[in-house]
């Protein structure tokens, strides 16, 4: 297997980079513009259902399109994901109502879930270990400056023009990123007679989303019925899974690779860190609001801080790989979560927001050590034939987290608010939401921020929790020494 080319790494890289920007800007410039789109197309209890469908299709799909990558190679896969993702986003803007806007967006996560994996693949594909981690720098990057762009874009693009451009506005980029690849990314792939294991993939499709909903209708109001249904489904899909998996020549799920100890502890590792961080994203702005009495704009200032710490750590881990190595990263960055939620913990109503700021930066400075090691220890203890799937493997554990995050500590927050407790009254949520949208008119308000902050004070006790967890569990990671870590993909 040769490497490919130097010159041509930068023009893929790139293209690389452009494909990534369209879901990372995604979350935050959608975020921005859905209170406007909810206005104009009604069924505003459908609303979280906008951003579940993304997340649903894209973990549902992710695994799957890791395997094709390895049979197929990873060029057709990623054009394939940039086509139904501009498909997506062209009918996202052309959406009549809120449940054709959530079907669109379903269409959109399927995209997203060959892009993600796939392009990362790559990058193990093209590049060394010493190079890779500077590599993830740089993909970290578009995320952070995706997440400072888009809400100013989308802002932008509400005021002055229609907001199907939210969506549209990904179609220059796709076609630009689809243009490098086609150009620019060769690949001589052996031919194989195995055949693909559509219906395993379908039912782990099928499982996963299951499962999704579950988790996602658990943590709201009526939804106990449609979690439980779900739920059944979701055994059942396993279930005939397992089955298939065991009959199929060539099982979708390799079993034995996600038994590995290095990709095991890792992708454990993963998933518990994407609880801690969304925890802290989801519950943060709501304490620095509605606890602190800020503004929505100190208040995501302190949610910024995290997102910028994030490339920074990504950065600083890729120049320290060859100098310290891949697991003293890890840990390093496994060591940071815990001691930046220290500082949610101690968080109480005469607390400045600078303090939720500075252990914001620290864990996020911390999910850059760890999450730019992790994908390159994985990537680093398999071959090419398994990359795709590996890497993968980890991009699931940490969408998979945040699902388990949001909902648990959902869960937590929740039950802490309608129960009280200490002596503090407990409040409904029609309560917590007018003291967020007009502060200063609410009767009882001192008592209402009391109830708030005790329940997001557990949650935050929930975030250290995970994340010290997160810190044992990268303890098991062992070093990883393998050939493959400087195995390039084949090229023509």
């Amino acid at each position: 297997m040769l490497a490919s080319p130097t010159l041509r790494r930068p023009l893929i890289l790139g293209s690389i980079m452009a494909s990534m920007a369209m879901i990372a800007i995604e979350a935050t410039i959608v975020s921005t513009a859905m209170p406007q789109i909810a206005g104009q197309l009604g069924d505003l209890h459908l609303y979280s259902w906008v951003f579940s469908a993304f997340l649903l299709a894209q973990t549902a799909t992710t695994v799957v399109f890791g395997k094709l990558a390895d049979v197929y190679g990873r060029k057709p896969v990623l054009l394939i994901g940039i086509t139904v993702f501009l498909i997506g986003s062209v009918m996202c803007g052309l959406a009549w109502s809120m449940p054709s806007l959530i079907a669109f967006r379903l269409v959109q996560g399927l995209g997203a879930g060959a892009i993600q994996p796939v392009a990362l693949t790559v990058v193990g594909d093209l590049y060394s270990i010493e190079e890779r981690g500077k590599i993830q720098g740089y993909l970290a990057s578009v995320w952070g400056i995706s997440s400072v762009v888009g809400p100013f874009a989308g802002a932008l693009i509400i005021q002055q023009v229609s907001w199907a451009w939210i969506f549209w506005i990904n179609v220059p980029i796709g076609l630009a990123a689809a243009a490098g690849f086609i150009a620019y990314l060769h690949e001589s792939v052996p031919q194989k007679s195995q055949s693909v294991d559509y219906a395993g993939a379908a039912l782990f499709a099928v499982a996963v989303a299951a499962l999704m909903i579950s988790l996602t209708e658990a943590g709201t109001d009526g939804g106990g019925s449609i979690a439980l249904g779900a739920l059944v489904v979701c055994v059942i899909a396993a279930l005939l899974f397992i089955l298939q998996e065991r009959r199929a020549s060539t099982p979708m799920l390799d079993i034995s690779l996600w038994r590995r100890r290095p990709i095991a502890t890792a992708n454990i590792a993963t998933l518990l860190s994407g609880m801690s961080i969304i925890g802290l994203t989801t519950f943060l702005p709501m304490y620095v609001q509605g606890v602190l009495g800020q503004s929505p704009l100190v208040a995501g200032f302190t949610l910024t801080a995290m997102v910028l710490g994030w490339p920074i750590g990504a950065t600083l881990a890729a120049r320290n790989f060859s100098r310290f190595g891949l697991r003293p990263t890890l840990l390093f960055g496994a060591t940071l979560l815990p001691l930046g939620a220290i500082g949610f913990v101690l968080l109480n109503p005469s607390t400045s927001p600078q303090v939720a700021a500075i252990g914001s930066v620290v864990m996020g400075l911390g999910m850059g050590f760890l999450s730019t090691a992790a994908i390159v220890i994985i990537q680093s203890s398999v071959d090419w034939g398994e990359r795709g799937a590996a890497t993968a493997s980890n991009i699931f554990a940490r969408n998979l987290g945040s699902t388990l995050g949001a909902t648990a500590l959902g869960a937590v927050f929740n039950i802490s608010l309608a129960t009280g407790g200490r002596g503090i009254v407990a409040v409904d949520f029609d309560t917590i939401r007018q003291l967020l949208e007009s502060p200063g008119t609410l009767v009882g308000e001192a008592s209402a921020r009391l109830a708030l902050g005790h329940s997001l004070h557990l949650t935050f006790w929930g975030v250290f929790i995970v994340s010290v967890l997160t810190f044992f569990t990268a303890l098991m990671v062992p070093r990883v020494h393998h050939p493959a870590a400087t195995t390039a993909a084949p090229s023509a």
